[in-house]
């Protein structure tokens, strides 16, 4: 890569109109024609690849109640009841779904350190890839040991956790400031979508091809994906031949110049005392610890407390899901909208949208730890769920906001803290629900409902959408625009 002052070449000036979208807007480029604007042609295969993350991740809480009740067929009119192929009380089964965390919470860090390193496109692939493959082999591992199954979905967790810190990575070089709430939601709405549609559709394989369908099918669709990344998608702009000059030049302009892969320097100690990285480490861990209650418990809750079987628990267990992937959307544009109209700043922005989130979903679960009914449940559920996903207009996109340079392993720090709910709450849910009785359920609820109301008071209090003095950049070399790229492409 040359820079422009060792060529001699100045640098085209952008006005801050043209970088609010003009540039853009004037090629007249047609909606459905997405592809003709790369950053979105990114941000649309990055939703696939959170799909397959969660994909793969969702079907086992499905499979698991395949795996452990009895199951019943028809054949010559007659109805046949099998005995379930697995005898794990809800103990086991807990730690079963809490294993994939002991692995998905070590390479948190690492992954943001490796993809700000060599590039989040090979490790965001990768990671995706490998997990894929051990899908394809977990109903080996089920059916050979329990701790068989454990190891292999430990080395899932492994390869996983890469794949949230790295997006960070791509989204400092392909997302402009003014676009990063919307292209992200994009990207992360795939994880919704992936729910959505899995555990749905598990439980449809489980029922007609039986439990271990589930993951040869995520398993195979996992690889298919991997390979339209690999080929579609480069680590910057201006690595892309497919790009446009307008809108190198826009990304430039917003951006600066940013190679593929960078040295960077991360200033622990400054990341480490900062209170906006806690505030949204804390928020991180407030809206995992009720995500994954709901991801590894609500199949059981509905099970036990209102007696659906496998397919109604599949596809009321969606519900919540499609909720978020729909809100998730409309909330990421809104928040972008606030912003470039210059109604609110970053900073407010921010604070509105995760707190008000966290504050819906406070009340919801309260209200579904004593109403339950199972109409009045699955109302909170979907309602929470939609109107907190706007956390993640919140939080979920403030790493950018305070640190861009460092926004991958400042996500690698956040996730690994939240991932222990992960961990804790599904093996605290197979200690407290052991009966199981309302009243266990109802603890499971109001512990959720008093971390986020904890959570909401520490965004609210310390959180910030400016960069931060110590994440500036410092080297002039660094913030050149990439429209000398453009012009000599």
């Amino acid at each position: 890569m040359v820079y422009p002052e060792e060529k001699g070449l100045s640098v085209p000036k952008i006005t801050t109109q043209e970088v609010r979208g003009d540039t853009i807007k004037s090629e007249n480029i047609p909606v459905w024609k997405f592809w003709k604007k790369r950053r979105y042609v990114v941000a649309i295969l990055a939703f696939f690849g959170f799909f397959n993350v969660y994909a793969l991740r969702a079907n086992l809480s499905i499979a698991v109640v395949a795996m452990t009740t009895n199951q019943t067929s028809t054949l010559n009119n007659r109805t046949i009841i099998s005995e379930p192929e697995f005898d794990w009380n809800s103990k086991i089964q807990g730690y079963i779904l809490s294993s994939f965390f002991y692995g998905y919470i070590t390479t948190q860090i690492f992954g943001g350190w490796l993809a700000a390193k060599i590039g989040g496109k090979e490790v965001f692939g990768i990671g995706i890839a490998i997990t894929g493959v051990l899908t394809l082999i977990t109903p080996w591992a089920a059916r050979t040991n329990v701790y068989v199954l454990l190891a292999v979905r430990i080395i899932e967790g492994v390869f996983e956790g890469v794949t949230y810190p790295c997006i960070h990575a791509m989204w400092s070089k392909w997302a402009p400031p003014l676009e990063r709430t919307k292209m992200t939601t994009i990207a992360f709405s795939g994880s919704y979508v992936g729910t959505v549609v899995s555990m749905p559709a598990s439980a449809y394989l489980a029922t007609t091809l039986g439990w271990p369908s589930i993951f040869y099918v995520f398993g195979v669709v996992s690889l298919i994906w991997f390979v339209f990344w690999w080929v579609l998608v480069t680590e910057a702009p201006a690595d892309d031949p497919r790009i446009s000059k307008n809108e190198l030049e826009y990304i430039g302009a917003s951006l600066g110049y940013l190679p593929a892969k960078q040295n960077i320097k991360h200033p622990w100690k400054e990341i480490l005392t900062s209170l906006p990285v806690w505030a949204i480490i804390v928020s991180h861990f407030t809206d995992t610890w009720a995500f994954y209650t709901l991801l590894t418990q609500l199949p059981i809750f509905l099970k036990d407390m209102f007696k659906y079987d496998l397919e109604e628990t599949g596809f009321l267990t969606a519900l919540p899901y499609l909720a978020m992937a729909i809100m998730i959307q409309f909330f990421g544009f809104v928040a972008d909208w606030l912003r470039i109209k210059n109604f609110l700043t970053t900073t407010q922005v921010r604070k509105i949208f995760n707190c008000t989130a966290f504050a819906f979903q406070a009340v919801f679960m309260l209200i579904i730890a004593f109403s339950m009914s199972s109409s009045g449940t699955m109302v909170c559920l979907i309602l929470g769920a939609g109107i907190g996903v706007s956390s993640w207009s919140g939080f979920g996109v403030n790493f950018l906001d305070i640190a861009p340079q460092h926004a991958s392993v400042i996500m690698g720090l956040s996730n690994t803290i939240s991932t222990l709910a992960g961990i804790i709450s599904p093996i605290l849910s197979g200690y407290i629900v052991a009966t199981p009785r309302p009243e266990e359920w109802q603890t499971i609820f109001c512990i959720a409902s008093g971390i986020f109301v904890f959570g909401s008071v520490v965004y609210g209090v310390f959180a910030s959408g400016e960069e931060q003095p110590w994440a500036t950049k410092k080297e002039i070399k660094e913030e050149v625009p990439l429209t000398v790229i453009a012009s000599n492409r």
